[in-house]
């Protein structure tokens, strides 16, 4: 242990970064947060309000000095250099840094991101991973290169992604296992002394930024690959289907053999009262289901109050690749 104070920079948007900050803030003697660089306060919700995102809003209120430029430049490699900065730690800023920013402190700058790498570089890692049925995800540190994501590789936690894991909750398992990342290399990193490994470049991957359409299901591929789709993007974009010109969201699925010999996209209900859609292989049985402008209901709750056409095919729609080629 030290006994000098380092000086630490924080550069980041989301609130995945909050409990590290929380760790170096109140237990981590040697570290100062000298300052914060974050994203522009942006217009949210219904109202169109405009909102300060989750790191400046705590920033505020620990009274660490924070600036939100629309794009870091010159002024904020200024500020970084006058505050004497001594390492630089990056998670989910949403911008990628020029190299000018990469060599403002001593200790260098380094990035916390939501994958084992080099599987899943990019901008989706969370959501892609659990699309992709993957059992295993977790947080990299690394020094930040100009190339996205690639730089060599300080530590890993990892964390296990379990079969009803969402991306909101995967989110937050690996919120919680930054602390443990940073606990056991940020005295390394302030004092420049970090052993890096470089990383593997044939067995990367990159993931791409979700859209709307990725909600889109294709039930002409198996039910497991549905299921981890509807997991994965329940937050945002959710996964549905239209029949008869509604649409409907689902919330929640399950894989089910295909006793029924169901068609894909073929609509039944079994005689347990379970809801089915046919695929390329099992059916895909939904659990939780919400109607345009109604609540996300249990199928049993929603079908109550709902006639729905059963023996109806609904629609496959393109389910694009969710990595880079």
């Amino acid at each position: 242990m030290t006994n000098r104070i380092y000086r630490v920079a924080f550069l980041g948007s989301d609130e995945i970064a909050l409990p590290f900050l929380e760790y170096l803030q109140h237990a981590c003697p040697f570290v100062d947060l000298g300052l914060v660089l974050t994203q522009p306060d942006r217009r949210t919700g219904r109202g169109r309000k405009m909102t300060q995102n989750a790191i400046k809003q705590w920033s505020i209120s620990h009274s660490i000095p924070c600036q939100s430029p629309e794009k870091p430049a010159e002024r904020e490699c200024d500020w970084i250099r006058e505050e004497k900065i001594d390492c630089m730690l990056v998670m989910a800023y949403g911008h990628i840094l020029k190299k000018i920013f990469l060599d403002l402190s001593p200790g260098g700058c380094f990035n916390l991101h939501a994958s084992l790498l080099p599987k899943y570089r990019g901008a989706s890692p969370i959501e892609t991973a659990i699309a992709m049925g993957e059992t295993l995800s977790g947080v990299t540190l690394m020094r930040v290169v100009q190339k996205m994501d690639a730089g060599p590789i300080v530590d890993s936690e990892s964390v296990k992604i379990d079969s009803l894991d969402t991306g909101s909750t995967l989110r937050e398992k690996i919120a919680q296992s930054c602390v443990p990342l940073i606990q056991r290399n940020i005295e390394a990193l302030v004092k420049g002394s970090a052993e890096e490994m470089v990383q593997e470049e044939g067995n990367s991957t990159y993931c791409r930024k979700l859209f709307k359409e990725d909600g889109n299901l294709n039930f002409s591929v198996p039910a497991k690959m549905l299921v981890d789709r509807v997991r994965a993007f329940q937050s945002w974009p959710g996964c549905g289907f239209s029949i008869r010109g509604e649409k409907f969201r689902i919330g929640l699925a399950e894989e089910k053999k295909n006793d029924l010999l169901l068609k894909p996209g073929e609509t039944a209900r079994d005689g347990d009262g379970n809801f089915l859609i046919g695929t390329a292989k099992d059916a895909l049985c939904l659990l939780k289901l919400q109607k345009p402008g109604g609540k996300m209901l249990n199928v049993e709750d929603f079908l109550r109050g709902f006639n729905f056409p059963f023996g109806e095919i609904v629609e496959s729609l393109e389910m694009k690749n969710l990595l880079l080629q």
